[in-house]
């Protein structure tokens, strides 16, 4: 093993996007989440600009053969089906590109949100985070520093845990507990149809209910300003996150939600699992191993950023990804915005 590093207590670190590269066999997805994650983190809020880079809906949210949150995207040769209005001329439309791409179709963004905007909303959302971790809640270690060429070779090179503490009285908060409550609801492994209970399609409203007493996500509401009530906006939020797809085998085994807070396992890969709670959670119980980070750091800013390398349960992550400390309604919203904000577009 390498030399590990010292404790760091939060939020001393964070990625610097602008000396991270990312390994060649990266993840498009995850590349897109660390590259919206350094830009945020970079510097402070107060040093966002108008160039931000937004995480790509479509790599978190869509089916292949679906217009799900793809519409007026731009065409790509290797898409099964297409959802810009070039493809009913070309007779290459997605099955439900009507649904969904039509003037009132759900993922169809309907109002003008500059980039200027979107650097205004996405500062007021950090600043209303009200339920994230304080400095003290949370100390990590995180050791080896990986290089490019080191992120794919699969070799545990930090001895040690990455989180050495994690205040858990955070977990008791509604919204922490309503979503971890959601984490064990599904089958990680792509092709194997989902099949939802009662009980947990009431874990799935509650959730929303949780979140949606928060301040940042009222915010995020009233500056849409596309919606009727907000139970028109709980009722997309419902559809956007937990609403199931096929990711490439007919089965529905797919959500937003499971892909990018719980994870899945895609041709023996892990796929997705970017959330700092579900990875603590599974590293105390043994099923995830850390291996190595990629942030150069220290940075001061809040919340933390983290690329990583890990195991779970025998599966590898070459780059991961992940916000620490912030709440479950701040990821959520983020996400969220970027979804309807830029539907279909990276």
């Amino acid at each position: 093993m390498m030399a590990t590093g010292q404790d760091i207590p939060y939020p001393k670190h964070s990625l610097s996007w602008g000396t991270f590269s990312c390994a060649p066999m990266c993840n498009a997805a995850d590349a897109q989440m660390l590259q919206v994650m350094g830009r945020l983190a970079q510097g402070g809020w107060s040093m966002l600009r108008t160039t931000l880079v937004f995480l790509s809906p479509k790599a978190l949210y869509t089916a292949p053969d679906s217009c799900y949150g793809r519409c007026e995207e731009p065409y790509n040769e290797e898409d099964e089906c297409h959802c810009s209005p070039q493809c009913e001329k070309d007779h290459s439309c997605c099955e439900d590109y009507y649904r969904h791409c039509q003037p009132e179709g759900f993922s169809r963004s309907r109002d003008s949100i500059t980039d200027q905007d979107l650097l205004r909303i996405s500062e007021q959302l950090y600043g209303a985070d009200h339920n994230k971790a304080q400095p003290s809640d949370i100390v990590i270690n995180p050791q080896h520093q990986a290089s490019p060429e080191e992120t794919d070779d699969q070799e545990d090179r930090s001895p040690q845990p990455l989180y050495r503490y994690v205040n858990e009285k955070l977990f008791s908060k509604p919204t922490y507990s309503s979503f971890i409550k959601l984490l064990d609801n599904y089958q990680r492994t792509t092709g194997k149809e989902e099949e939802v209970t009662e009980e947990e399609l009431q874990e799935q409203e509650n959730f929303l209910r949780e979140v949606m007493k928060t301040e940042l996500m009222k915010k995020l509401f009233t500056f849409l300003q596309r919606y009727g009530s907000e139970q028109e906006f709980i009722a997309d939020l419902q559809e956007m996150w937990f609403g199931l797809y096929s990711r490439g085998d007919g089965e529905r085994d797919s959500s937003g939600f499971e892909h990018i807070f719980s994870g899945e396992v895609k041709k023996g890969k892990v796929s997705g699992f970017h959330n700092w709670i579900r990875f603590y959670l599974l590293e105390k119980q043994g099923m995830v191993n850390y291996f190595s980070h990629n942030f150069n750091g220290p940075w001061d800013t809040y919340p933390d950023v983290l690329g990583l390398q890990f195991s779970w349960d025998g599966f590898y992550k070459e780059v991961g990804s992940a916000f620490i400390g912030c709440s479950p309604e701040f990821e959520l919203g983020l996400y969220t915005l970027c979804f309807i904000a830029r539907p279909g577009r990276e």
